[in-house]
Formats: structure tokens, sequence, C-alpha cells
């Protein structure tokens, strides 16, 4: 297996992408679904429509230093068009695709975007709400060519005719801009997700991101062998790690058609690696235990095999050998149960890497007891995604693994994690105080609450902000919770909420399919699924699950009394971010009746 060498090690971003035109042509690069039909594209290929597109953009007067703002789901032309861009030297302003109309023009204004990609009839309705209120942008592209019947938009195909028209004249033009920027020079500026307040703009160079990619692939031991299928947003900076680490191995990324066919599409590419946020692995989780439950033989000789996969698991973390009758068992065991669960993701993962959030220990344990290993890393919008990761060959759930590269840690006095490194962005953009206030003699203030273990690993705890502390001077960490309650595959979501109060409160939001599956099996009558989240028998069922998570807490942490709300928290009604981490305040907020009715 080979890894990605090279004799002037590269220094910008763009540098990576001149670096596709030396890749063997028998390479694939890029796989996307078209037509019922998987394409594959070679690196050549791949870096042909780059610099086509990157031409269009040059035709239409883009220019360096200009900020393009790109408004789509992850998908193939979004990373030719974050390459184009940047290429080109101007800085690409990545917008999630779920946002409302009011955040959208919060970031064009703040970054003042000269122009915007939208991606379909959907993101140009929401940017047409604003549009009139925005006016540094001069100019609107659109992926698709349903989006770019307004004369006013600049449809795909026709910004590939106009890059075309003028490649004709100058074929050097790209490849030469590719090489002119300087390490310090500014990448791209990503908008924090907003769990705190407004989003802020973070400003990451090419420094940040080279320092990022060259380290923590070869890390992890990623080579040109390797598959991936990709689904995470691009406007979450795990995502576009991913697609820059891409380019700078040199593996083959396969695109998701959408989130829910990320499971046909799992089994379709069967991918050697994967990067995943942890609530890809808890619906998972919710969904395989869901199917067991539901028949009783099977629920039987699962957990039998489950038994026998952790105490092999177990033996794994300890690098203790397995005795032969125990192994025998084990092969058995993945035969009729554990490696249906493999197969799931294709039947080849070598590893999956886990951010965003925290990833619940005992769902870890339970996968790597079926033979997929979950590698937990930790890091920020602000420290360009890991500084710290778990790897194949030395990982330890519970922890988010050791520091990568040249990164240095400290816990502060109040027990914040704080970090110097490459990795950290060069500022919040248009917003001094905030850059000063993130930083302590040099060292970045991560807002998370942490410990360094003996073996070097970092533990995070909770945000500093969210720790809860109860009227009696406890601190607790809501995130510990929630993660114990997680474990129940019939819980989806949780909101703690206690601080300056007496007692710990939660709201809960179940699975549904698991809940109608319970209602169908226990005979349940009702209405409609939102009477029957509040039936006894299911509430019986929630209690119970509160009661074995109190077992584990200090007496000021546990849940004292609890609500199950009829309908789960979603990304669309503001609930979730985009890389689905409860927006705590907002919640708090919004369900302020339900809250106080818990302490009456």
């Amino acid at each position: 297996m080979t890894t990605r060498t090279t004799q002037n090690p590269i220094t910008t971003l763009t540098e990576n992408v001149l670096q596709m035109r030396e890749r063997s042509p028998a390479q694939t690069a890029i796989m996307y679904k078209a037509d019922g039909q998987w394409i594959k594209l070679t690196w050549q290929q791949y870096y042909k429509q780059i610099e086509v597109i990157a031409a269009g953009l040059l035709q239409m007067g883009i220019k360096p230093g200009d900020r393009v703002a790109i408004f789509a789901n992850t998908r193939f032309e979004w990373c030719v068009m974050d390459y184009a861009i940047m290429g080109i030297g101007a800085i690409v302003v990545p917008v999630y695709q779920t946002v409302t109309a009011d955040d959208l023009q919060f970031i064009l204004n703040d970054c003042q975007a000269r122009a915007i990609v939208v991606e379909n009839k959907a993101t140009l309705k929401t940017f047409e709400i604003v549009r009139a209120r925005c006016a540094s942008v001069e100019t609107v592209f659109a992926i698709e060519n349903s989006a770019a019947q307004d004369k006013k938009v600049i449809g795909w195909q026709q910004l590939q005719s106009l890059g075309g028209e003028r490649l004709k004249n100058k074929t050097e033009e790209f490849a030469a801009l590719c090489a002119k920027p300087k390490s310090s020079d500014t990448a791209t500026l990503l908008y924090t997700s907003g769990t705190t307040g407004m989003p802020k703009g973070v400003v990451l160079t090419h420094l940040q991101g080279i320092s990022e990619v060259s380290e923590a692939f070869p890390y992890e031991g990623v080579t040109t062998e390797d598959i991936a299928l990709t689904f995470l947003p691009y406007a979450h900076i795990l995502g576009r790690i991913e697609h820059w680490g891409q380019t700078y191995i040199g593996y083959t990324l396969a695109f998701a058609e959408s989130i829910e066919k990320i499971k046909q599409n799992l089994v379709e590419i069967r991918p050697t690696i994967m990067v995943a946020v942890p609530r890809i692995f808890e619906k998972v989780y919710s969904g395989l235990w869901t199917q067991v439950e539901s028949n009783f033989a099977v629920n039987k000789l699962f957990r039998w095999a489950l038994a026998i996969g952790l105490k092999v698991g177990d033996l794994k973390l300890k690098h203790e050998p397995i005795p032969l009758p125990l192994l025998a068992q084990y092969r058995l065991a993945h035969k009729l149960a554990l490696g249906k669960v493999k197969e799931a993701f294709g039947g080849r993962l070598k590893f999956a890497i886990s951010g965003g959030a925290p990833m619940p220990r005992e769902i870890a344990y339970f996968f790597h007891a079926c033979e997929i290993l979950i590698l937990e890393g930790y890091g920020l919008t602000e420290t360009t995604a890991a500084i710290t990761v778990n790897a194949p060959f030395d990982y330890h759930f519970g922890s988010v693994g050791k520091p990568i590269g040249e990164v240095q840690l400290k816990i502060a006095e109040d027990g914040e994690v704080l970090v110097k490194s490459d990795k950290v962005m060069k500022e919040y953009y248009n917003n001094p105080q905030a850059t000063k206030e993130a930083f302590i003699d040099g060292w970045f203030c991560t807002g998370d609450i942490g410990e360094i273990l003996p073996s070097g690993d970092l533990k995070i705890t909770d945000r500093k902000k969210d720790l809860i502390k109860t009227a009696g001077g406890k601190y607790v960490a809501p995130q510990r919770l929630e993660n114990l309650l997680k474990t129940h595959s019939f819980i989806s979501q949780i909101l703690i909420h206690g601080d300056q109060r007496k007692f710990i409160v939660a709201l809960l939001t179940l699975d549904k399919p698991y809940i109608l599956n319970f209602a169908r099996d226990k005979n349940i009558n009702y209405t409609d699924y939102a009477s029957l989240t509040q039936h006894p028998q299911v509430l019986e069922l929630v209690r119970k699950a509160v009661a074995e998570t109190n077992s584990h807490l200090a007496h000021f942490e546990t849940i004292k009394r609890f609500a199950v709300l009829p309908n789960d928290f979603t990304v669309e009604a503001g609930e979730l971010t985009p890389s689905l981490k409860v927006k705590r305040k907002f919640l708090d907020k919004k369900f302020s009746r339900q809250i106080e009715s818990l302490y009456q």
C-alpha cells in the first residue's frame, strides 16, 4: 500500500490541486451517481473540471480576494467550485444548506460576498428572500440548471461554456494562479453554526488547511488505495477537511446520493474508511436494536453473539491474546450475527472517524464488538478540525486521542482545554474583540472542559458554557447524562436543564420507528404518534431508562423529573445545528413552559 509522498512539501491547498495532474490516470479520484449509475473520474478529469469552472469565474469578473459563498448540499460540484474559487485567489465562504434566510443575510453581509453559488430552486428561493438586502452580491451562480431559468442566474453549463472559451487563449492561466498563493493567504472563511449566539466568521489560511491534512490523514494510515463515502456538509469543517484530505492523499471519494440513501450507498461503494458525526452511528445503533428486538429468536441470538464480541473487544483493547475457545465462539458469533452489522457498512471498513460531538462510549464498544472501529477525534472550526484523534494502532474509548503532529495542549486552572498549533485559526473575521477574547498568552481557548490522561490522551467532559451549576453549587456536565441516556435505543435526543435550580430535569424525544414497533408488539391502541409518546407504557419504558441512567450518577446529578416531547428535534426547526448538536439556549427558550412545569 502506498501513501502520498513528495520531494517538495505542499504548502498551500492550491498546490495540492496542481498535484492532481501528476497522478496515475489509472486511479479513480471521484465517484458520483447519475441516472442510477456510478460515474468515475480520474484525477486528470477532476482537474479539468476545476480548471474550466475557474476560467468561467474569471470570465465573470471574480478576482483574487473576492468572497464567494457556496450555498449547497455536499456534492461533486461543491468540491469543483471550492478548488476553482481558491485556485484563482478568491475566498470560499461555505453556507449550510439548512440556514434561515436571516442567517444567510447576516453571513453574506458580514463577509461582503461578491457572488453566491446556489444549488437548486430551494436554495435560490431562500436567497431571493434577502437578495435586496445583500448589496455586495453582484452575481448568482447555480449548480442545477433548473435554478438558472432566471436571466440573472448563471447556470453550471453556461459557466462551463464561458470557461471553455477563455481556456482557448489562456491555457496556463489557472495553473499559474494556483501556484501564486502563499501559506499565509486566506483560503476560506467558515461561519460557526451558532450554538452560542450569532455566527462568527473563522478565518483559515492555507497554512491551517495543509497543517491539518498533512498530519491527520497520514497519522491514521490513510492511503491512495482507500475509498470513502462522503456525506457530511462541507460547510462543516470536518466535511471540508475530508474533501481536502482526499486530494492530499489521493484516495477515492464517492458522494452519497443523500442522507436517506447512505445505507444503500454504503453497500454499493463498500468504503474502507469513513468520516461521520456520532448521530449517524447513534441512528444505525437504534435501527439495529429496533430490528433485533422485534423477533425473540433473533434477539436471543444477537445478545449471545454480542456478549462474545464484547469479551473479544475487551481483550483487544488490553492488547491481550484471545484464547482459542473464545476465538472459535467469536468466529461463530460473527458468522451468525455480528458480521451482518459489518456488512451493513459494506464489509470492508477498516475504521471510521467520528467528530463534531461526543461519541457515547457504549455505542463505540458495541460497534467494536461487531468489528467496526470508530476512532473519536476532537477539534473545532477554529482549530481546522482535529487537534487530537485516536488511531487504529492506539485507541481508547472515552478519550479523543493524542495530539496530532505539532499540536500543544494544556489544561487551564478552571479545566478549560487550551491549544497552540499551526491548525489554530488566524482570527475571527471583522471581530477583533472576539479574537482577543479567544486567546490567552498565545493559547487558544477551546471553550471545552477536559483532562489529559496518564496515557497522554485527551478526555473532554463538557462545554465550558454548557456546565450546569445547581442551586446547591454543584457542577453537572449535561453531555455525560445525555450520552448515558442515548445508550437506550428508543431515546433519540435529550435536553438536560438545571442551571441555578434545585435539581436536574430532562426533555426527551423518542426514536419513532422503535416506539411504533413497541406499540405494535404491546398491542397499544393510540390515535396518533403524539398521543403514543404519552401512553403510560411508553412513559414507563422511559422512566426505567432514566432510573438506569441515574444509577450511574452522583445524587446531585440525577434526573429527578422528565417530560417526553411528541416530536424529535430537527435542523429545520432550528433545534439542532447542521452537525446535529442540540442548541441548548434555543431549546431552553422554546420549551420554557414544559421545563417550568417540571419544577412545579
